[in-house]
């Protein structure tokens, strides 16, 4: 594995964290949603991990949708 790899997954671990910081939810949600992207591109990276992959891909479509959903009511 190249160390590429492992960058993606440290970045995708920062954003994910990171996440938390910010009070705004919209914020929190799009920082989060970019980790998950990430986390997905990291699992497909080191030989499709399922597991990353389908956890990963679900919390960004959660997150996707409720940004939607605030788009609508916004």
């Amino acid at each position: 594995m190249g160390d590429y790899v492992e960058i993606v997954g440290y970045f995708a671990m920062a954003l994910l964290v990171i996440s938390f910081i910010p009070k705004q939810l919209k914020i929190v949600r799009i920082i989060n949603l970019v980790g998950c992207i990430l986390f997905v591109a990291y699992g497909i990276l080191l030989g499709w991990k399922y597991p990353i992959i389908i956890s990963n891909g679900l919390i960004g479509l959660i997150q996707i949708y409720h940004l939607f959903l605030a788009k609508k009511t916004a």
